[in-house]
């Protein structure tokens, strides 16, 4: 076994839940040694051709990240692994949220203006995985249409995407978005929760609430605030300073100032670490993917790993 590899104890997490053959298609490669292949990559930053050839095949092994990138398979395994940890009590679900700025590589430009390949269709992710039950498996992968389309933009680190999240009080990431780099944090604010999804180990809906939330001033808005009230979701937000003369200008019609729990506040830097333990990866420090879904997935599969070895 070679340095982040898969330990036998991992291994047998993650296999009850890999696509089977269906028997029409040919048998997989070895699911374990091409895992093993992309968290290399994932880890190292390295490019596809240069993988070492214990992987077997680099095409392989590029070919099923962008497979399970684009229909779900890597966020059906994150669901997973959270799952089981939240049937065994190990979530913290005193959740924070946040954002962090990815620099784009230049080879991460250039990608194709047409979207990517509708699943089933040649050269693109195919219909479903075989023999599991879709938990999320977009008709076709996001993209096309330019870099904005592939979550590229321009902000004042130049070339770049933003990684969205929420994470667990245990420095875990839940639920992961990518934009455009200048896309602003609170626009994404619902989507991130939204995106919470941990099912049940028996029968029963996943969970998608948490039991308190804190976030920083750049989510101080009504909107989100109303928002959160709807869901009966406990928050720290401070408020903005702006907001607050704001309010205090219009005297007792100004409302009451909202609540604001310091010592919960402390707590959020919780995402912040995680966001340290996602960027310990480099091909998710800096975005070497031209699709913004395959980014997602190089992400979502580094979540895996911090899952399995937290």
């Amino acid at each position: 076994m070679g340095r982040g590899d898969l330990t036998d104890a991992e291994w047998e997490r993650l296999r009850p839940f890999l696509p089977v053959s269906n028997g029409r298609c040919g048998r997989w490669r070895d699911h374990r040694q091409v895992i093993n292949g992309i968290l290399h990559r994932v880890r190292t930053g390295v490019q596809w051709r240069d993988l070492p050839e214990r992987f077997g095949p680099w095409k392989t092994v590029y070919e099923r990240h962008r497979l399970w990138s684009g229909d779900g398979t890597w966020e059906r395994l994150l669901q997973r692994v959270q799952a089981e940890a939240d049937a065994a009590g190990e979530i913290d679900w005193d959740i924070s949220v946040d954002s962090t700025i990815v620099r784009a590589h230049q080879h991460a430009a250039g990608a194709r203006t047409d979207p990517p390949s509708a699943p089933g269709s040649k050269g693109g992710p195919r219909e479903g995985t075989p023999g599991r039950d879709a938990v999320a498996e977009p008709a076709r992968p996001p993209g096309g249409g330019g870099a904005g389309g592939e979550g590229l933009g321009r902000s004042r680190g130049g070339f770049t995407s933003k990684l969205h999240l929420s994470a667990d009080g245990c420095c875990r990431p839940l639920s992961l978005i990518v934009t455009p780099g200048q896309r602003a944090d609170c626009t994404q604010f619902i989507a991130v929760l939204e995106k919470i999804r941990v099912p049940r180990s028996g029968a029963g809906r996943p969970r998608v609430k948490p039991d308190s939330l804190a976030a920083d001033k750049a989510y101080s808005n009504g909107p989100i605030r109303e928002y959160l009230r709807r869901r009966g979701i406990r928050h720290t937000i401070p408020e903005k300073s702006d907001s607050q003369a704001a309010r205090l200008r219009k005297g007792s019609r100004g409302g009451r100032p909202p609540g604001f729990d310091e010592d919960r506040y402390k707590k959020r830097n919780t995402v912040e670490r995680a966001i340290n333990h996602l960027k310990q990866s480099r091909a998710v420090a800096t975005r070497y993917d031209k699709r913004a879904y395959v980014f997602l997935g190089t992400a979502t599969a580094a979540s895996v790993a911090i899952w399995l070895r937290r």
